[in-house]
């Protein structure tokens, strides 16, 4: 008997989703409970116990967090301290000169490492690596002993053009690890080996502020888990989609932001493969925010640019995830202008939409659902005492429909479109700002809240199908329990290709490939196959955009870089170049153990699907769309018959989301319990 279990942290929900299997035979548990915000480790235990299963009994865990990204937006950090060389104390807060509101005159920005912790030494490297200047290991001894007195907590070691040549930054390090009074010392180069200081200064300032954080919750969880008896492997997922180890984590804790909504990803992508869908649009509504990415051809796009908040660029690789401020809790209100307007804020967990019955009396998306029908307010997850459709009817008319001058169903409508207008704006933002046409894809719909919007936002995009997979309120869990074991590497050149000196780029993409592959050999247990991924960044002589180009292995040749990237350019920008030189920017390796696979059918039991479409019918309610009532027929999703098809308008319920299949679209449940939601058009 094997038992794995998937925990994934959000905003309102911990979801658990636990694999059982013995011999060939499989057993899926699940659990939804609400997120324990001041300990999350509660919540995850909690999750666990609601499976019927002792933590002793569990082979391993995969937790996705949102812990550090929590700790960043809300600015919850350790203090930290900066040593930098001189004259460039200010870098982190100079950045590259924009501003917080771009086309506007206000606005404000805090440095993550305020001026007076921001400590200069004497020492200089050059673009090549050259010494200018000796590090003065007095000068630093001295300011490390001034930023302890100071009380800072973390430090950061983050020399100039230490990319080039780290021998000042590891002598710094070794001093520094000798008199710091704990492990929390990070140096740039290490996390992340490339050229721009700013944002190699803002990643490992980053790390430092979010590793004590880390680190203690990491602690806090493996301590009440060997309380239960837990004595196995426990892995956290990290924002590139992989996963690494409880025992690792803390020492590049900024791989860890935006690691839940990379889960949801990495589980889309398995379920897409498992189904034969190559493309997709990933959208993950939950209770507080909505996240959206892009599969293309099988595999989600990585970036290395990811900025959480204004000011704090992260540039280590990380799935590509767009957020925006909409979700189930989002707060709908009328501003000072009058005019309607859905989030940032959010009722959370606590006291939630008005419909949890936790005391909240502000409407929200959530609410505006149910009062259109779209919801069963005897269904509400965790709602124990739920409020009737009159009592939230009554404060969408007091503080909405009265002041807009709308009624009551048109004031919710109005919320709606008002939240699939943000959602589709980071939809494009995904897709037609790089070139894709969402037309070309599916709307993978997840999230608790994301399937009861997804068939309005593909009209909307003309996007043709909806994919909604078996749990897509649990899939985020999913994504913890398939992720693979992933490392990713980064080394600066910046050179033109036709100096570079080859061997030594085959050098350091065979260093990368052998320092994942030592990562990784912690839980060789795990993996069944290692594959190891080779590319480069790479642009014309003069240009600043990079294209990231995919290398055939570690002994690729310059003839072969040089038509890699003349390809990739012209797919791009359907334009030659051949007069201008290319430069090799960055040479970037992955390194992927892939883990054993989990059936993506088994996530709906088969022993309740029923053999009649009719016997799925709960009965009917009434669902506003398009200006109208319409009378919906509601559906149990897990006694849906496989290969089953039905028109809507009608409600898919099921204990972790509620799906709407709106007037003129149709509905196909293919062979591993997807529902593959035909758009149409509200007309047909």
């Amino acid at each position: 008997m094997r038992r794995v279990v998937g925990i994934d942290v959000g905003g309102t929900f911990t979801d658990l989703l636990l694999y059982e299997t013995e011999a060939d035979t499989g057993r899926v548990a699940l659990a939804k409970i609400p997120t324990t915000i001041a300990n999350q480790a509660k919540g995850v235990l909690a999750a666990i116990d609601a499976t019927g299963t002792s933590a002793s009994a569990i082979d391993l865990i995969i937790h996705g967090t949102t812990a550090t990204t929590n700790a960043v937006l809300e600015r919850k950090l350790a203090k930290v301290g900066l040593i930098t060389t001189r004259g460039f104390r200010d870098t982190l807060e100079v950045g590259r000169r924009t501003r917080p509101k771009p086309y506007g005159m206000t606005g404000t920005f805090e440095p993550l490492v305020p001026r007076d912790l921001r400590l200069e030494v004497a020492e200089r490297m050059n673009a090549q690596g050259e010494v200018v200047i000796p590090l003065d290991e007095t000068e630093l001894r001295a300011a490390i002993e001034r930023l302890k007195g100071l009380g800072c907590e973390a430090l950061v070691i983050h020399f100039l053009h230490s990319y080039a040549n780290p021998a000042h930054e590891q002598a710094a390090g070794r001093i520094a690890l000798q008199m710091w009074p704990n492990a929390y010392v990070t140096m740039g180069h290490a996390l992340l080996s490339e050229f721009r200081e700013y944002e190699r200064g803002t990643t490992a300032s980053v790390n430092a502020a979010v590793q004590p954080v880390l680190d203690r919750y990491v602690r806090l969880l493996q301590t009440e888990l060997e309380k239960k008896s837990f004595g196995r492997d426990l892995l956290v997922m990290n924002g590139n989609g992989g996963t690494v180890s409880a025992r690792l984590v803390a020492r590049e804790a900024a791989k860890t932001i935006m690691s839940g909504p990379a889960s949801g990803v990495m589980a889309a992508a398995e379920t897409l493969r498992q189904s034969g869908v190559a493309n997709a649009i990933t959208y993950d509504m939950g209770g507080t925010s909505t996240d959206v990415a892009l599969i293309h051809g099988g595999v989600p796009e990585v970036s290395s640019e990811l900025t959480i908040d204004y000011g704090l660029p992260i540039h280590v690789p990380m799935v590509d995830v767009r957020t925006v401020g909409a979700g189930g809790g989002s707060i709908a209100s009328i501003n000072a202008a009058g005019m309607l307007q859905v989030g940032p804020q959010s009722a959370g967990s606590e006291p939630g939409p008005i419909c949890y019955a936790r005391g909240g009396e502000a409407p929200t998306i959530t609410d505006a659902n149910l009062v259109l029908g779209r919801l069963d307010p005897k269904r509400l997850h965790a709602v124990k005492n739920p409020v009737s459709v009159e009592h939230v009817r009554a404060i969408f008319e007091a503080k909405l429909a009265k002041p807009l001058g709308l009624s009551v169903e048109a004031a919710a409508a109005a919320v709606i479109r008002l939240a699939n207008a943000h959602m589709s704006g980071a939809i494009r933002m995904v897709s037609l700002s790089r070139g894709y046409d969402p037309r070309d894809f599916s709307l993978f719909a997840f999230g608790g809240a994301g399937p009861l919007h997804a068939v309005a936002l593909a009209r909307e995009l003309g996007i043709p199908e909806v994919l909604v997979p078996a749990r897509p309120g649990l899939t985020n869990a999913l994504g913890c329990l398939v992720a693979d074991l992933r490392q990713d590497f980064v080394n600066t050149l910046n050179v033109p290709l036709d100096q570079a000196d080859i061997s030594e780029v085959q050098r350091i993409l065979n260093d990368q490939r052998a320092r994942g592959m030592a990562v990784n050999a912690a839980e060789q247990n795990e993996i069944v196959e290692t594959i190891v991924l080779h590319g480069a960044d790479m642009q014309f002589r003069g240009q600043t955009h990079l294209i990231r180009v995919n290398l055939p292995s570690a002994d690729v040749s310059r003839e072969e870089i040089q038509k890699i990237f003349e390809t990739a350019y012209f797919n791009r920008f359907q334009v030659h170049l051949p007069e201008i030189r290319a430069v090799l920017v960055n040479l970037v390796t992955s390194v992927v153990g892939k883990r054993r696979t989990f059936p993506i059918s088994a996530l709906l039991d088969a022993s309740d699907r029923a053999s009649a479409l009719d016997s799925a019918i709960i009965g009917e309610r009434k669902l506003y769309a398009g200006g109208a009532w319409h009378t919906a027929t509601i559906f149990d999703r897990a006694k849906l018959p496989l290969e089953a098809r039905f028109a809507g308008p009608a409600v898919i319920q099921q204990i972790d989301a509620t799906t709407v299949v709106e007037p003129g679209a149709s509905v196909l449940v293919d062979k591993v319990g997807n529902l593959r939601i035909t758009v149409g058009s509200a007309s047909e």
